[in-house]
């Protein structure tokens, strides 16, 4: 009895973390797209594309996806969690081909949103999201039967996409760049982390590698950003 009832709260606490992990991520990108996105209106900022309305409807149907799957498999109805995987591929593909093309469109129009940063350098950094994002979620694919390691990778692939709404937080006094966008996401990261070691006593496998991958992504797109051979295929990627 003794065992059965530690693996009830073993259990309950699972789904507490993660479904807590999922709100977490989907009110940081609602705040983060607040003002040029979700509550625009308001704020009357510049009109979008109707390639930006497509992407921010495909990204955000994706956060709630992810969201919705999070909290069936927290309240026991894991058999329409694994009804729905189809359509979450579908959605993971649109996420990763609008994005990249969001990201080639506007470095088409020469702005970049980092001032001092060449548009060309600056495109690095979406398009390295989408390639992190779609290696992620690749993964929790073909690991969906080890569910330890798919819902770790599902969770690690949807923080590979939080530093794009953190860097749009201009509201909050922080210094703006990149270690402070990408070092504020890293944080769900190291939330992850901590869980592994307070529930397991060690980290998952899949929260260090993909975790690692996260991490060392950051640095090396700016390292190579701005070497001639990424500034010659950026180029033609934009021309």
């Amino acid at each position: 009895m003794a065992v059965s009832t530690a693996a009830l709260a073993t259990r309950r606490r699972t789904r507490r973390f993660y479904v807590g992990m999922a709100i977490a991520i989907t009110v940081t990108v609602f705040a983060g797209f607040s003002r040029s996105y979700f509550l625009k209106p308001w704020y009357g900022t510049p009109e979008l594309s109707g390639l930006l309305h497509i992407h921010g409807l495909v990204f955000t149907a994706w956060v709630l996806f992810f969201l919705s799957q999070t909290v069936l498999v927290a309240t026991g109805r894991t058999y329409l969690h694994r009804r729905m995987g189809i359509a979450g591929v579908v959605l993971a593909a649109l996420v990763v081909i609008v994005g990249t093309a969001v990201a080639i469109t506007r470095a088409k129009t020469g702005a970049s949103p980092i001032p001092g940063v060449p548009v060309l350098s600056f495109i690095a950094i979406p398009l390295f999201d989408m390639v992190v994002f779609a290696i992620l979620v690749s993964a929790a694919i073909y690991f969906r039967r080890r569910l330890e390691a798919h819902k770790r990778l599902m969770t690690l692939s949807m923080i590979s996409l939080l530093a794009a709404p953190i860097a749009r937080m201009n509201f909050l006094p922080l210094p703006p760049g990149p270690p402070t966008f990408f070092g504020l996401a890293d944080l769900f990261i190291v939330v992850l982390l901590v869980y592994d070691l307070s529930t397991r006593g060690k980290v998952h496998p899949a929260t260090i590698w993909g975790g690692l991958f996260i991490v060392a992504s950051q640095p090396l797109r700016l390292m190579i950003s701005g070497t001639a051979p990424w500034l010659a295929f950026a180029s033609w990627l934009t021309s």
